[in-house]
């Protein structure tokens, strides 16, 4: 193999690297994120989970519960599977059956990466996503689970 086309192939797989989705990545704690605006500065648990298998559908006051969820592998996904303690294929069929039977309008709305979680949520009134805790910026609001915050011994989602 000659320099040249050592370089070259050095530089594809380079830039291959550069578009990995970095949720493959892992770190430390998930936050619970919710739209800026919301009245909500704590949840249970329990009352995660049944947010995210459709089982509460409205926040207090009536607002509705809007889902982001990441895209199937991510570590946030992963960390959400766990919750509802479901695999990937079932999460799925689960959230179809639902739609189906008309229990829930939607399938949870699935985005690939964290800037469209971020944006997602601050675009829909009631949305609540999971982010990895490193990852949260100015003006996302991180509500506390179970009265800790990511960061905080005992705090459930890694």
């Amino acid at each position: 193999m000659s320099v040249k086309s050592f370089v070259a192939l050095w530089l594809v797989c380079l830039a291959g690297m550069a578009l990995i989705p970095r949720c493959f990545a892992q770190a430390g704690d998930i936050a619970v994120v919710v739209n800026p605006n919301s009245t909500v500065a704590n949840v249970s648990l329990a009352d995660l989970h049944k947010m995210f298998s459709g089982e509460k559908q409205t926040w207090p006051g009536g607002v509705p519960i809007k889902l982001i969820v990441r895209a199937a592998g991510c570590r946030e996904r992963l960390v959400l599977l766990k919750l509802v303690g479901m695999s990937e294929n079932e999460y799925k069929r689960y959230w179809a059956a639902q739609v189906l039977r008309g229990e829930a309008e939607a399938e949870p709305f699935t985005v690939p990466s964290f800037g469209m979680a971020k944006e997602a949520v601050k675009a829909f009134p009631g949305a609540v996503t999971l982010v990895d805790a490193q990852d949260v910026k100015p003006g996302m609001k991180v509500i506390k689970l179970d009265g800790l915050l990511p960061g905080a011994s005992g705090y459930p989602l890694h």
